[in-house]
């Protein structure tokens, strides 16, 4: 059972991507060719889904319509690099109070995204431009960077990438991840005092000449 959601989403912002994915068993990472367009953004929340038609972006806009504070958009553009995303829509959604998007496509108007500071991670930059005919769909299943998204998964994004963690594994995957952070900090000291990572992290030693 998921607790509270304000409570999972603090403990989720103080994990980082690569945490996540280890401890969910090496699963869920988005490819990593969708990177920030900024650095040291680091973002949690429960996923708003859309999928395009290439070169439109009709259902971007109809997906900012039903996020709520703290969500998170999840756009699948199948790797297409358009401007799928830029400015207006960043304005649109940080009105709504949208912690952040998310694409398998190209974004614009990276500067003024910047300037705004709202965090994109995206496959691209373009500048071509979209119509918006085609209503493709919002809120479904999408699959984005090889992985797929439900509406309400959560997605935590940084430097390192995005992961999703599937709403019904949260509980699980977060204290997973929190004893791997203590184990791993528990490590440093060793280390600044000389130690090996053999010896603190129990690696086993394997000869350089064996088969």
């Amino acid at each position: 059972m998921v607790e509270n959601g304000s409570e999972i989403l603090t403990r989720l912002r103080a994990c980082d991507v690569a945490g996540l994915h280890e401890a969910a068993g090496r699963v869920g990472n988005l490819s990593p060719a969708i990177r920030p367009v900024q650095i040291g953004a680091h973002i949690a929340g429960r996923a708003v889904t859309a999928a395009v038609q290439p070169g439109d972006n009709l259902a971007v806009h109809r997906a900012v319509l039903e996020c709520r504070e703290g969500d998170v958009m999840v756009v699948a553009a199948n790797g297409h690099l358009a401007g799928y995303w830029g400015e207006i829509l960043a304005v649109a959604a940080q009105c709504r109070g949208v912690s952040g998007l998310v694409i398998d496509g190209g974004c614009r108007d990276v500067a003024a995204l910047r300037r705004r500071a709202f965090p994109v991670w995206a496959a691209g930059v373009s500048v071509h431009g979209t119509s918006k005919r085609a209503p493709g769909t919002v809120n479904t299943p999408v699959a984005v960077g090889g992985v797929l998204v439900a509406p309400g998964d959560y997605i935590v994004a940084d430097d390192d990438g995005v992961v999703c963690v599937a709403a019904a594994l949260v509980d699980e995957v977060v204290t997973a991840a929190e004893r791997r952070a203590e184990r791993e900090d528990g490590v440093m000291p060793g280390l600044v005092a000389g130690g090996t990572t053999f010896e603190l992290m129990g690696i086993e030693r394997v000869d350089s000449h064996a088969c």
